[in-house]
C-alpha cells in the first residue's frame, strides 16, 4: 500500500549529456500528472508521463526532466531569413520616414523573436527518450520506496484505529442488553408509583419492554461495523490501490456509527459512539493519503 505524497530524484550521464528527473507527487482524487522538460524536448513529456502512469495510480505528480548537453552535435541553430528581412525592411522604412540614424546590426535584430530557433536534431529524439525514460524509471524506483514507507506507517495508523473500533463495538455489545434490564426496571417502578405499590401488569410490561428493546436495537447495525472493519484489514493487506474504495468504506463505518447514536439511550453507549466517531475521522484523514 503507497501513500500518494512522495519524492523521487534520479541523475545519469549518456555519451555527454547529463539528464536528471526530479519527481514530486501530493495528493489528489484522481491521477494528474504534468511533465516539464523545456521547450527543446517537448518531445518527451508524453512518454515520461505514460511511464508514470504505469506505476502510479492517483496522485498529483510534477516530474522535471532536465538535459544538460556537452554535445556540439546535439541541437543547431537556424536562421529565420524571412523575419530577418521582414525586420530589417521595416527598421529602414522607419529611419527614412523619421530620418533616424541607421544603426542597424544583426546583434540587434537577432534579439527579437523568431530570428534564430534552436532546433534539437530529429535523428536523436529516439536515442534521448530512451535515457531519459531510463533515469525515469530509476527516480521512480526512489519514488515508489518513499511512497511505500509513508504507506506502510499509514496502514499501520489506520489498523490500530480499526482495532480500537473493534473493542468499543464489543464493549457496546455487551451493553446493549443491559440498557432494556435497566429500562425495565424504571418502567416497573415507575408504573408501581403511579399505582400506588399495587401489583403492576406484567404483559404490559413485556410489551412495553419489547417495544422499547426494538426501537433501541443495534445488533444488525454492530455486525455491519465490524464486518466493515473486517473488509478493510483485507483491503489493507492487499497490493493494489485502494484508496478511493476505502474511502468509500469509512463512509460506511460513519453511517453505521451515527445510526447506533441516534438509537442508544444509555449514557455509556453514547459515550463509546463518540469514541468510535473521533477515530473513523483519524482513519478519514489518513485514508486521503493513500493511493
Amino acid at each position: 500500500m503507497n501513500s500518494m505524497t512522495g519524492y523521487g530524484r534520479a541523475q545519469g550521464s549518456f555519451e555527454g549529456r547529463d539528464i536528471t528527473v526530479e519527481i514530486r507527487a501530493v495528493n489528489h482524487r484522481y491521477f494528474d500528472c504534468t511533465v516539464k522538460a523545456g521547450r527543446l524536448y517537448g518531445y518527451l513529456e508524453d512518454p515520461v508521463k505514460k511511464a508514470a502512469q504505469a506505476r502510479v495510480a492517483r496522485g498529483k505528480l510534477d516530474i522535471f526532466v532536465t538535459v544538460d548537453n556537452s554535445r556540439s552535435d546535439d541541437v543547431t541553430v537556424e536562421a529565420n531569413v524571412h523575419v530577418f528581412e521582414a525586420y530589417l525592411n521595416s527598421m529602414r522604412e522607419m529611419c527614412e520616414k523619421y530620418a533616424l540614424r541607421d544603426d542597424i546590426s544583426v546583434t540587434a535584430i537577432g534579439r527579437y523573436p523568431e530570428v534564430f530557433s534552436v532546433v534539437a536534431r530529429q535523428a536523436d529524439a529516439e536515442e534521448l527518450t530512451r535515457d531519459v525514460l531510463t533515469v525515469t524509471a530509476a527516480a521512480l524506483d526512489e519514488f515508489d520506496a518513499m511512497r511505500a514507507r509513508e504507506g506502510r506507517r499509514l496502514c499501520d495508523d489506520i489498523l490500530s484505529r480499526c482495532d480500537a473500533i473493534d473493542a468499543m463495538v464489543d464493549r457496546i455489545a455487551v451493553l446493549a442488553p443491559k440498557s432494556v434490564e435497566a429500562y425495565r426496571a424504571r418502567l416497573e417502578a415507575r408504573i408501581s408509583e403511579l399505582l400506588s405499590g399495587a401489583q403492576p401488569d406484567e404483559q404490559r410490561i413485556i410489551t412495553e419492554t419489547a417495544v422499547y428493546a426494538d426501537r433501541i436495537a443495534i445488533d444488525e447495525e454492530l455486525v455491519r461495523l465490524k464486518s466493515h472493519l473486517s473488509q478493510a484489514r483485507g483491503m489493507l493487506a492487499s497490493n493494489t490501490a485502494i484508496g478511493r474504495k476505502l474511502d468509500f468504506l469509512v463512509q460506511e463505518f460513519n453511517r453505521e456509527a451515527n445510526t447506533i447514536g441516534s438509537k442508544a439511550s444509555d449514557l455509556e453507549i453514547t459515550r463509546l459512539v463518540v469514541d468510535i466517531k473521533a477515530e473513523i475521522e483519524k482513519i478519514r484523514e489518513q485514508v486521503q493519503n493513500l493511493e
